[in-house]
């Protein structure tokens, strides 16, 4: 298991699998990276070998699964790491505003501005910046991202100067950029300019030797008295889908935390999905947790596409059809859940 709990500053141990250093600084929840799949363990050490260079990086994955903590990792490893790491969500702000956020605009460019504004280049500069949800930039403004990496300068909205900055730009996304690409949803031209070194990090059903490591270090994020979760309920948390991926799981454990009151997380600690599921997940014989999940259900089984959409109905229900509240729930984004509203016919109050 790799689990190097050192800080990133000269000095700190290393962890032996991929040489990183671990514990990653600069986020609101716990990001240390807890690993034990096999999956993860390989990837790990592409992680490391990528922090090493200046080059961009996409790293692709669900939503949930860990993408920010990733790239908050390569640059703990980096030559950058004393500079700033600034994060921004593509798809959180309407094009007009992004553009403003990433390259800052000059005083009266347009109604509001009664102030001139850095960008998050700007901000970034001689560190990273991290575009999350790239894939969901606005295609005008994909042509200015491109030629900010090409060129190193960067205008604010409002000025005709450029100016020079010097930032490493890792993005991430859940879609594939290719695809997007081909649909004319992104240019060709920044997409090849993106892809010198593409990290995918697996959804957490295809990696359940983590979930039990990551329970236990979320309870210790939430100084939870035992840190101990009992057999019925690993296996519940071994048997469910996780469609939120790592967040669900981090929510999930915030949640036995708070109702098990100092004592060990039961399944009656558990989220309602987790501690009475209607559909229990089936798992291949061939599966290496499988002695610890739940037998195969006798009736019909849902596809993942049902099962997100039973829990956003069931979260959106609890949180009164408000989807500013369901979306922290979830622990996604409004714009990303108002596009899962769309997909499945779903209705705000």
């Amino acid at each position: 298991m790799s689990n190097c709990e050192a800080p990133f500053e000269s000095g700190g141990q290393l962890c032996k699998l991929c040489r990183g250093k671990q514990l990653v600084g600069g986020a609101r929840f716990c990001s240390r990276l807890v690993v034990k799949s096999p999956q993860m363990q390989a990837l790990l050490p592409k992680m490391a070998t990528v922090a090493n260079t200046d080059a961009s990086v996409v790293i692709r994955g669900e939503s949930g699964s860990g993408k920010e903590v990733i790239a908050r990792a390569i640059h703990a490893n980096s030559e950058r790491r004393n500079k700033p790491f600034v994060a921004v969500n593509c798809a959180a702000l309407p094009s007009e505003l992004l553009e403003s956020e990433l390259f800052g605009h000059a005083r009266g460019a347009f109604t509001g501005a009664n102030v001139a504004r850095k960008g998050l280049f700007e901000t970034a500069d001689g560190g990273t910046l991290f575009l999350d949800e790239i894939a969901e930039m606005p295609l005008s403004l994909q042509a200015k991202l491109l030629r900010a990496l090409q060129d190193g300068e960067i205008r604010r909205v409002g000025e005709s100067q450029p100016f020079q900055v010097d930032v490493r730009l890792l993005c991430a996304t859940h879609q594939h950029l290719q695809n997007a690409v081909r649909d004319g949803r992104f240019r060709e031209d920044l997409y090849f300019r993106l892809k010198v070194f593409t990290l995918v990090v697996p959804p957490l059903r295809e990696r359940r030797e983590d979930i039990p490591v990551l329970a236990t270090m979320f309870l210790e994020h939430e100084k939870h008295a035992t840190c101990r979760i009992t057999p019925r309920a690993l296996k519940s948390l071994l048997g469910y889908p996780w469609p939120g991926n790592v967040r669900e799981l981090s929510n999930a454990m915030k949640h036995g935390a708070v109702l098990s009151m100092g004592g060990d997380v039961d399944l009656e600690h558990l989220p309602e999905e987790l501690s009475s599921p209607s559909v229990p997940l089936p798992v291949p014989p061939s599966a290496p947790l499988a002695a610890l999940l739940p037998s195969p259900p006798s009736g019909a089984l849902e596809s993942l596409a049902q099962v997100e959409q039973r829990h956003i109905t069931d979260v959106l229900r609890a949180c009164g059809g408000k989807s500013s509240d369901a979306a922290r729930i979830l622990g996604i984004g409004r714009t990303t859940l108002w596009r899962k509203m769309k997909e499945y016919g779903l209705a705000e109050a």
